[in-house]
């Protein structure tokens, strides 16, 4: 077994890694499968396992250091092995020289849980910040300290709000946006109608009337794949940044099953513990901006996908209800569409098959 553990390919795409915390330090002996470290993708925070067992000889990289897939991360002992060395002078009769390695312990940071949550949300690197609490620990006011100096003296990006730049980045080069909007009269929905599993209904019905905005296009190879499955990505925001999982197969859920996935969903984002896999193979997004503000939106369009829809804030508004002018509630939307490979009859036809959805009063 290579004595050298390498950072490992955590999902499609990325290319480093942020370390969080380490849970072994260095002449620690650990199993396979036993966690080593928790690391922090574009999206969440991952625990790395051990690939096997052993004593740990040497720790690559401490708490807010980036470390490219790749890279070494952690080295195991090879003392016990069959090649062990050889000895240099004389060893007494009856004694057994101490071959193990004396390695300084590398440096940590000690901070509660709490704290270092603090520093992921202000973006500070806790190995930079100088601690004034118990036995050298990192206390909140010490991030926010630290927080205040870099406010002043500027700080780089990292985590989700990396991965929002550089994804946000690709958009600006790539996709040729173009905006459709309209509203939706909801005054026939019943109090309590869970706002969000309508609006994946009414994703799933559009993409049955217009396939084109449930796909992907590839600049590169200049090709588009129509997907057959609804895989919708949910727009959450978060102190971190903006995340967007994807509720699998929405065509095929019930209201029932579609609340359970989004409530196990923001469950997941709040711990940062959602698996990657389920950050990535969106084939359209979902936005309902509206629950924070405002009711239009010019939205970004992330490739491959080719569509976007925005839900903005329900209002009562002056309506027209057969011939007489009446006050209804009514929901604004906004479609968002990659005119390189979506015409805006298709975009037309998406939207108009989710206001019908939606003006629906089951």
């Amino acid at each position: 077994m290579d004595p050298v553990f390498h950072t490992p390919d955590l999902g499609e795409g990325l290319t480093e890694v942020e370390i969080v915390g380490w849970h072994v330090n260095v002449g620690d002996h650990v199993v396979t499968g036993q966690p080593l470290v928790s690391v922090e993708t574009d999206k969440a925070v991952v625990e790395v396992p051990s690939p096997q067992s052993g004593h740990i000889a040497a720790l690559h990289g401490e708490a807010g250091d980036m470390v490219a897939v790749g890279a070494p991360l952690v080295e195991f002992s090879t003392a016990g092995s069959a090649d062990r060395g050889a000895i240099v002078g004389d060893v007494p009769a009856g004694e057994t020289p101490d071959i193990t390695p004396q390695l300084e312990p590398p440096v940590r940071t000690r901070a509660t849980p709490a704290v270092r949550r603090l520093a992921r949300e202000l973006g500070i690197d806790l190995s930079s910040v100088i601690p004034t609490g118990p036995g050298e620990s990192i206390t909140s006011e010490d991030v926010e300290r630290a927080q205040q100096s870099a406010a002043d003296n500027g700080a780089a990006i990292r985590g989700v709000r990396r991965a929002m730049f550089r994804n946000m980045e690709r958009a600006g080069r790539e996709v040729v946006h173009a905006t459709m909007m309209d509203e939706a009269d909801v005054d026939a929905w019943e109090p309590g109608t869970d706002i969000t599993a309508r609006l994946l209904r009414a994703v799933s019905a559009g993409c049955r009337a217009s396939p084109a905005l449930n796909a992907w296009f590839d600049t590169g190879s200049m090709t588009r794949k129509l997907h057959r499955r609804i895989d919708v990505g949910i727009a959450m925001e978060t102190d971190d940044g903006l995340f967007a999982p994807v509720m699998r197969d929405v065509g095929g859920r019930n209201p029932s099953d579609l609340r359970q996935g989004l409530e196990r969903m923001k469950q997941d984002i709040e711990a940062r513990r959602i698996p990657h896999d389920e950050l990535v193979g969106q084939t359209i997004t979902l936005s309902n901006f509206g629950m924070f503000g405002g009711r239009f939106a010019n939205l970004v369009i992330v490739p491959p996908q080719v569509a976007i829809l925005g839900a903005g804030r329900i209002e009562k508004r002056n309506v027209v209800a057969g011939d007489a002018p009446a006050i209804h509630r009514v929901l604004p939307l906004s479609l968002s569409f990659d005119h390189r490979v979506v015409t805006g009859v298709e975009a037309a036809r998406f939207l108009g098959a989710v206001v019908l959805d939606l003006e629906s009063g089951h």
